[in-house]
């Protein structure tokens, strides 16, 4: 798989994130204009910690005791400009809820990753320990039916040994080979601080305006 490796001539300070507003469903969103990124994952998988450890913030992002209590989408503003956003989608496929619950939350899901104009990329967050589940290989169909870039972070790498984790990345980089021109794919561990850098240069390219293919 290419390297998809993003300039970093510029950047922006992440540490500035702060939350912008919730909502249920899109249309409670806040406008579509400018530019965000959007934080999805398997409840479980540590999509929190990532946001948290990204924006070198302790509680950005809610850590649930209660893996997929969270039913909102949750928008944060970087650099106290709202054209530039993060976006905290809500965790699925693990939480305790009626089955048409579920559904209901992958029905807003869908409409906000079909039909919102300003997302420019998706960071999709796997336990690199089970990684690609039904739901995940979801979000990719929804994501290559709209051609919208996707870089995925491997998280909890800390927990396999460094052979076992290498090995983990290769395996799902020949099990994402067809989607090859949309994905990338990086190990990360929000305890270690395990590829902030990489994934920071990918968020810049994206929110910064640089083609997002490249």
């Amino acid at each position: 798989m290419p390297s998809h490796s993003p300039s970093l001539n510029v950047a922006l300070n992440y540490q500035t994130a702060r939350f912008l507003t919730s909502a249920p469903t899109l249309a409670g969103c806040p406008p579509d204009e400018g530019a965000e990124v959007a934080f999805a994952g398997r409840s479980n998988a540590g999509k929190s910690s990532a946001i948290n450890a990204l924006t070198h913030q302790r509680a950005l992002a809610r850590i649930s005791k209660t893996p997929g209590r969270t039913q909102l989408i949750n928008f944060f503003t970087l650099e106290n400009a709202s054209e530039r956003r993060l976006v905290d989608l809500p965790g699925y496929g693990y939480a305790k809820v009626p089955e048409s619950v579920k559904l209901e939350w992958q029905r807003h899901l869908s409409d906000y990753l079909q039909r919102r104009d300003s997302l420019r990329g998706l960071v999709l967050v796997m336990d690199v320990r089970h990684p690609l589940t039904e739901f995940d290989q979801t979000l990719l169909g929804w994501a290559d039916d709209k051609g919208m870039p996707v870089h995925i972070l491997l998280t909890k790498a800390d927990k396999l040994k460094s052979g076992a984790a290498k090995s983990a990345l290769q395996q799902v980089r020949s099990r994402l080979r067809e989607w090859d021109d949309l994905v990338s794919i990086q190990l990360f561990s929000a305890l270690k601080k395990q590829g902030v850098e990489e994934a920071h240069a990918r968020l810049n390219q994206w929110l910064l305006g640089e083609a997002i293919n490249g």
